[in-house]
């Protein structure tokens, strides 16, 4: 889909009121051309398409103001347990949690008109946005290198559907003793939620080494290093430097890395050829399923 068919909210609102006033002027027009009985062809054609662009951006308003109102009662939901624990202390410590505003969605929220469930994505800040949907797979590191599960999410983040892609596989082949990640997924509620299923997640906390021992690169401006603060990140961290746990993280670049890149540049796959999630998770599904069945034919083959 085309970036350029993203509108912001304010826009779309702003081209709908321009569009009632062209249809109603056309309308006006249409009848004084059958007052005079005037021939005028190109009339109806104008007003179609007129009609049709007020529908699609009808339809995309409505969604954003579904979708911020979803998030507004999700909000409200999550303000009332909030409220409820800070009730019942004793003392009151702290400030009290802000009730969510119930508010329109903000000007700049973005809808696409030909895929709404696409989003504009860019994988860095040194990259171009793009109207997109993030692509994940869950890869074995066993040696296999077989896609274990898949899933298609419209956010740029990773970290939000970690653990539920990873707990998809529980009804599939099983749920699996250790996930490697890297630090796009560090999350201490994914975390939390997968240690309560048994699993043990070695999820990276920052860049441990940005620059190879012989780089020609200039040498950038020292930076102060982000402080953390969160105990599990400390853990992850501490754990990590050992050289257990950092000999098995060093198997997630080796496995899953080389599976995109046979992907896109072995096999051609760079973009989906389907619109909507649904369709677009059916295709990433599909073609997850015929890197599998390449890959197993080089494993018998070898």
């Amino acid at each position: 889909a085309s970036k350029y068919r993203s509108l912001r909210y304010d826009r779309i609102r702003a081209l709908r009121e321009q569009l009632a006033v062209d249809i109603a002027k056309l309308m006006d027009q249409a009848e004084h051309a059958d007052a005079i009985d005037s021939d005028l062809q190109a009339l109806p054609e104008a007003l179609a398409r007129r009609e049709t662009l007020k529908a699609k951006l009808d339809e995309a308003c409505a969604r954003l103001e579904a979708d911020a109102k979803a998030q507004a009662e999700a909000a409200r939901s999550a303000y009332e347990k909030k409220k409820a624990v800070y009730d019942a202390k004793t003392g009151r410590r702290g400030r009290a949690p802000k009730p969510p505003d119930d508010e329109p969605p903000p000007p700049d929220r973005q809808i696409s008109l030909t895929d709404p469930d696409s989003r504009l994505m860019r994988r860095s800040d040194a990259h171009e946005f793009r109207q997109a949907y993030n692509a994940q797979a869950v890869v074995c590191a066993e040696g296999s290198q077989l896609i274990v599960t898949t899933d298609v999410v419209a956010t740029s983040a990773d970290a939000p559907s970690f653990a539920d892609t990873v707990l998809s596989m529980e009804d599939t082949i099983g749920l699996p003793e250790k996930v490697l990640a890297d630090t796009g997924y560090a999350s201490g509620q994914a975390v939390r939620k997968l240690q309560e299923k048994g699993i043990d997640p070695l999820v990276a906390i920052g860049r441990p080494c940005a620059r190879r021992p012989y780089d020609f690169r200039p040498h950038p401006e020292a930076k102060e290093p982000r402080r953390i603060t969160e105990p599990w990140r400390l853990a992850m961290k501490a754990r990590l430097e050992t050289t257990e746990a950092g000999d098995v993280y060093r198997l997630r670049k080796q496995t899953v890395e080389p599976v995109f890149g046979i992907i896109k540049s072995i096999m051609g796959f760079r973009r989906f050829s389907l619109r909507s999630l649904a369709k677009v998770t059916t295709e990433w599904t599909l073609v997850a399923l015929a890197y599998n069945c390449k890959r197993m034919a080089r494993l018998q083959a070898a």
